[in-house]
């Protein structure tokens, strides 16, 4: 307050001493106290009464400005309106930092002090930041046992002022210290509260919170934690177990519920302390476990003790609750003992008892429908407090009772309950009487037959067991039949001669005693049981005499014996018959031999043959004969062989004993030896032999060894090998005489088909033709009349079946007299005779044998040791060439006619070439055609002398419907066959051709003559249509005879008037072209019109238009088409490459320039505006007219395929068509290109 009198005091005495009159400045409202929470807007109410000074607020001593924006400061600004003295400071967003002192100044002004407002306090409310727990995270789910206490701190920072806490366990106030502190920054408070919490089960779930209030907040800040409290369970409780007991099969099912708890109790069943399940299941709804239990009762189970545990973390000791099972279960079975079969009369004992039950049963006794009352019956305990019952008994055998039924009841009356088990009584007695169903004792039977015989028995207890006895031995086999008291045994015996007078019976017995029997006899036949036959030696050796002896077993009838060697019967002695086993007959033969080599081994039969069974039984002798080695029929003579591989020569002998030792020899020399390794003893005495040569063949002895003596053969070994040529030779042979090329080869085996011969030229060549002659290793190929070309190399292949074969080549030479190569397109050779350039004269000669050259000019044979003449000769087998270098060549001294001589042994031949200087082309020869088609024609020209440049061909070409030519250049360029194509079907075609070089062109070949030839005939595909309705005409309807006449004399002076018409433009066309040239001459040549060679190619002069077609016969050709003009045109054309283009016709010009279609024939026309043609050749080859200048030298778009509609274009591309005009026999050339005639 002091400060603002004394401010108040000096503006009252600074006023006094001015001397100021003006009403002095006053505030209307002063800022007052206010206190704002963080965020909102302060608003400073200020208003000035008289107002002349400088208003600003100032902030704890710092002036904000009198700006009302108040820079610096961008939430400051003074509002209101300054003219009613309105200066309020409005603070927005307010902060920590604008709690403050704060005045309102006015400055002073000329006719005021200033003037100070009273101090304004703004105080800044700041609400804690949200409460934080020290010992756990906001939100978080909080683990505590019921029961124990935690401490839990509660912490709210930086408010103003400071923050009061509470916490609150489940909605109920928890009380605790709380205590302050500063906070992070000046005038700010921390709060803590700290609190002790025991939680109970009833907070399981629910929320601890914390909430922080002050004076900013309206409602306080809570935050919260859940308390996860851990309590145990209740105690569980068993339901499902009603009665007081349960029946053993039934079964019972049990529940086990424990409530709350957390977690929810973990459940487990146990029977008598053995744990029998340990699945449960929890409901979180109504918090509580639960597990079921399915028992199946058993008796065993009566008193069992089956419980319920329940625990979780917290459960001090293990929650149980326990039931007792009372079971009712009755006996499961009811068991007698004793044997109930006895002897009649005998004393029978049976005891009687239960399995365990709960309650016991009584046991009564029933012997069929009678109850049997002495008995004893007694109970005692059992497993599981069950009770056992017993009851005995004793009776006395009767055969009256025998199968009846002995039970023993087990009975319950209170539970209604019955159980029993019988056994029926066996009594045993003898039975009664047995007989034999057999065949009649008189039957006899064949050996091998069935015989079935029947025992029968009646009566007795047990039943009778049957059995068949043989004399003193028991049959098995039967089977025993029980019919009532009868018993009857079936057996079916195959007769052998044993059972001949055999005794049968049949044995009736029970308990152990044989009571009854009863027998029979058979009557069997049979052959010879064996037969042996006996050798008074082991072997014979050969010549020496053999006794067999023959003895039959027994048989029934005797038996007749007969004796077989190698098919044939053997006469023999009878030695008489003797009774034998089974009651039959035995009887024996002998038989005498003289032993041979063939006889080893052979089988001696003796037969025992029956004739009443109409059977034999037989028996063989194997002879042993001791030999020596005796060799095979079979014995190969002759062995083959390939050489190089493998040789066998086997040995096919024969020996007893056959232990044999074999010795090979060759020319007297031992084979088998130490050391011998390519010989080799195999099986059976074969020689082996590796790597077989043709030195090995030869005469084999082998010596065959053993016991008995030895034996020896001879063999050849024939060794077969590939054939190998010994000898063939080159042949020479002169023209015309025979020749004959031998082939010498060496091979085994020789056939007359193992020579082939070949030609190895370059074409195909068959000599089947030739004659062919074969004699041993030695093939001929002749020739008769041997040509020039029968030369070269044949081929003699040799294959006699033994790989590999063997070929070989030989050349056949033909001698002949020298053949120079000669044509009109070599006579010449052209160069400039400027003295610097250098001729080559190429002579080539064909002749055998080798050629000498020799050289002369004009006649006069040639110094070739001179500076400016050299020659060189090349030989190439039968083509020698010469080649006369002639340097710096003059036209003076040079220009001469040399001639080129070839000579050898036979004959000379010469040849002359002409040197003359550079020139146009010398026309081609020989035009022909050579095939066509309905729409194109192949010709073939020879070509002439090129004029010492490269020379290109070009065909011309008409047919009678146009009035001009049509030209195509031949591609490749030298190419002397050419085909034109897109031509017109059945349309008669003529054709030259002419070459063309640098310096000009020639005439047309063959002195300007033409080739017809007329195309074939179109075929068109037909396409089917539909066939037009046709519409009733009436009959009547006719021309009347004037209308008719009428019309026909219109059309004849139609016709008239249109040749008429024609006829003068056509006459109008040929005086323009005639006035400009002179005269025309003919297509011959014969006279010629004056041409001079320019830098260019000359055209035809009379040339109106080229009109450019693609001929489809080459790749890049051109076609032009000539008629009549009035201006000379020179065209240069394209020399390795033809741009494309469809084919065009042509007609005569028909006025004004320009494109004018043409339905007939198909075709747009074009007429040419400019003198100048604009078709550059590419690469600049041609230099340009001397009588033409080019004003556009650029390439006529040939390095591209151009489309049709470009070419369509006529601002683009001028076409001509030039007249042909013949060329002049005199020729205007520069110097250097004419030189001068020797």
């Amino acid at each position: 307050m002091v400060p603002v009198l004394f401010v108040a005091a000096c503006c009252s005495w600074w006023m006094f001493r001015e001397g100021v009159s003006a009403v002095q400045q006053v505030f209307r409202v002063q800022p007052d106290n206010i206190t704002i929470v963080k965020g909102s807007t302060a608003l400073l109410s200020c208003e000035v009464e008289h107002g002349t000074g400088m208003v600003q607020w100032e902030k704890n001593g710092l002036l904000l400005g009198p700006d009302r924006n108040i820079p610096g400061f961008p939430r400051y600004s003074m509002t209101g309106d300054p003219h009613k003295g309105e200066y309020n400071l409005r603070i927005e967003r307010i902060e920590l930092d604008d709690d403050a002192e704060y005045h309102c100044q006015v400055g002073r002004s000329e006719v005021s002090l200033g003037i100070i407002s009273l101090t304004a306090l703004i105080n800044v409310l700041i609400p804690p930041k949200a409460p934080t727990f020290e010992e756990h995270a906001v939100g978080s789910r909080v683990t505590w046992v019921y029961g124990v206490e935690y401490t839990v701190t509660c912490q709210a920072t930086d408010a103003k002022p400071a923050a009061v806490l509470t916490i609150k366990k489940s909605d109920l106030e928890v009380s605790g210290d709380s205590s302050t502190s500063p906070g992070s920054r000046d005038r700010l408070e921390n709060t803590a509260l700290v609190t002790k919490v025991i939680p109970q089960s009833s907070d399981n779930g629910k929320l601890l919170t914390c909430l922080a209030l002050n004076p900013a907040l309206q409602t306080p800040i809570t935050v919260s934690f859940t308390m996860n409290v851990l309590f145990p369970p209740n105690a569980p409780i068993i339901e499902g177990y009603t009665g007081p007991s349960v029946k053993a099969g039934e079964t019972l099912k049990l529940i086990c519920i424990s409530l709350s708890g957390n977690p929810l109790a973990t459940l487990q069943w146990s029977k008598n302390d053995d744990v029998v399940s340990t699945r449960w299941e929890t409901d979180e709804v109504v918090r509580s476990s639960r597990s079921h239990l399915t028992l199946s009762i058993k008796p065993a189970d009566n008193m069992a003790v089956v419980s319920c545990e329940a625990v979780n973390h917290v459960t001090p000791q293990t929650l149980k609750t326990s039931i007792i099972l009372n079971v009712v279960f009755l006996p499961t079975e009811v068991t007698i003992l004793g044997s109930p079969s006895g002897p009649e009369k005998s004393s029978l004992s049976f005891s009687c008892f239960t399995a365990a039950s709960n309650p016991p049963v009584q046991i009564r006794w029933w012997l069929g429908p009678k109850e049997l009352v002495n008995t004893i019956v007694t109970i005692t305990d059992a497993a599981h407090g069950g009770k056992v019952t017993m009851s005995n008994l004793t009776m006395v055998a009767l055969r009256e009772e025998h199968g009846m039924s002995l039970t023993c009841e087990a009975f319950n009356e209170v539970i209604l309950y019955t159980k029993s088990n019988s056994v029926t009584l066996s009594v045993q007695y003898p039975p009664q009487n047995v007989w034999i169903e057999a065949p009649p004792t008189d039957k006899f039977f064949r050996a091998g037959t069935a015989v079935k015989m029947t025992c029968f028995s009646s009566g007795g207890n047990p039943p009778p067991r049957l059995t068949w006895i043989k004399d003193t031995k028991s049959l098995s086999g039967g089977t025993q039949i029980h019919s009532g008291k009868i018993v009857t045994k079936e057996i079916t015996i195959i007769t052998v001669p044993s059972d001949n007078l055999a005794t049968y019976r049949c044995n009736a017995s029970n308990i152990g005693k044989t009571a009854l029997t009863a027998s029979t006899k058979l009557k069997v036949q049979f052959p010879a049981i064996d037969v042996n036959i006996m050798s008074s030696a082991k072997e014979y050796r050969r010549g020496s005499t053999i006794t067999l002896t023959c003895v039959t077993g027994s048989s029934n009838p005797a038996s007749t014996i007969s004796w077989v060697k190698n098919g044939e019967q053997l006469k023999a002695q009878d030695l008489g018959r003797k009774p034998s086993l089974y009651g039959g007959i035995s009887s024996s033969s002998r038989v005498t031999l003289i032993a041979t080599s063939k006889d080893n081994g052979r089988r001696v039969s003796c037969e025992a043959f029956s004739s009443v069974l109409n059977e034999a039984v037989n028996t063989f002798y194997k002879l042993n004969i001791l030999f020596p080695p005796e060799f095979l029929d079979d014995q190969p003579t002759v062995v083959q062989a390939v050489e190089h591989g493998a040789a066998l020569i086997p040995v096919r002998v024969r020996a007893n004993p056959p232990q044999i030792n074999y010795t090979w020899s060759l020319w007297g020399e031992k084979l088998i030896r130490d050391g011998a390794y390519r010989h080799h003893l195999r099986g059976e005495g074969a020689l082996e032999i590796w790597n077989v040569s043709r030195a090995d063949s030869g005469i084999y002895n082998v010596t065959c060894v053993n016991k008995e003596g030895k034996n020896s053969v001879v063999i050849r070994l024939d060794v077969q090998y590939s054939p190998t040529i010994r000898s063939l030779g080159d042949t020479e042979v002169d023209l015309g005489a025979d020749a004959e090329i031998v082939c010498t080869a060496d091979a085994n085996p020789v056939t007359d088909s193992m020579f082939q011969w070949r030609w190895l030229g370059d074409e195909e060549r068959d000599l089947s033709a030739l004659e062919r002659r074969v004699d041993g290793v030695t093939g001929r190929l002749v020739i008769r009349e041997a040509k020039r070309t029968d030369a070269g190399r044949y081929e003699c292949a040799v294959d006699n079946g033994i790989p590999p074969s063997v070929k070989a080549d030989a050349r056949l030479i033909v001698r002949f007299k020298p053949d120079i190569h000669k044509g009109v397109h070599l006579s010449k050779v052209a160069v400039p005779g400027d003295g610097k350039s250098v001729a080559a004269l190429v002579c080539k000669a064909e002749g055998i044998p080798s050629v000498a050259f020799s050289w002369a000019k004009n006649g006069v044979s040639l110094d070739l040791k001179g500076p400016r003449y050299s020659e060189k000769t090349f030989h190439e087998l039968s083509v020698h060439t010469s080649t006369l270098v002639i340097s710096n060549v003059s036209a003076v001294k040079d220009y001469a006619l040399f001639t080129c001589t070839a000579m050898n042994t036979l004959g000379v031949d010469s040849f002359s070439i002409q040197l003359v200087s550079t020139s146009r082309p010398d026309p081609p020869s020989g035009l022909k055609v050579i095939g066509f088609t309905h729409n194109s024609v192949t010709l073939q020209w020879s070509s002439g002398f090129d004029g010492g440049a490269e020379q290109k061909f070009r065909v011309r070409y008409r047919w009678p419907e146009t009035d001009s030519h049509m030209y195509v250049d031949v591609f490749p360029p030298q190419d002397t066959v050419f085909t034109i194509t897109g031509l017109k079907g059945s349309t008669a075609y003529n054709f030259s051709v002419n070459a063309i070089n640098a310096l000009g062109e020639s005439d047309y070949a063959d002195q300007g003559a033409v080739v017809s030839v007329t195309t074939k005939e179109t075929t068109l595909l037909l396409v089917p249509t539909q066939q037009p309705t046709r519409v009733p005409v009436a009959e009547s309807l006719e021309w009347p005879p004037y209308i008719l006449a009428a019309v026909c004399a219109g059309g004849a002076l139609l016709l008239i008037s249109n040749a008429a018409f024609i006829g003068c433009l056509v006459k109008r066309s040929r005086d323009k072209s005639q006035g400009g040239e002179g005269e025309k001459k003919d297509e011959s040549g014969q006279e010629r019109t004056l041409n001079e060679y320019g830098d260019g190619e000359l055209i035809n002069t009379h040339a109106k238009k080229t009109l450019l077609i693609d001929s489809g016969s080459e790749t890049g050709s051109s076609l032009y088409q000539d008629s009549t003009s009035e201006s000379g045109i020179y065209y240069y054309p394209v020399r390795d490459y033809r741009p494309s283009l469809f084919p065009h016709y042509e007609v005569p010009e028909r006025g004004e320039p320009g494109i004018q279609g043409w339905e007939e024939g198909g075709y747009e026309d074009w007429y040419a505006t400019s003198e100048g043609h604009e078709y550059a050749e590419v690469g600049e080859d041609y230099p340009q007219s001397s009588r033409v200048r080019w004003h556009n030298r650029e390439m006529a778009n040939q390095g591209r395929e151009t489309s049709w509609a470009e070419y369509q274009d006529p601002g683009r591309l001028r076409i001509y068509d030039e007249a042909d005009a013949p060329l002049s026999d005199i020729y205007e050339t520069p110097y250097g290109g004419r030189g001068q005639l020797v």
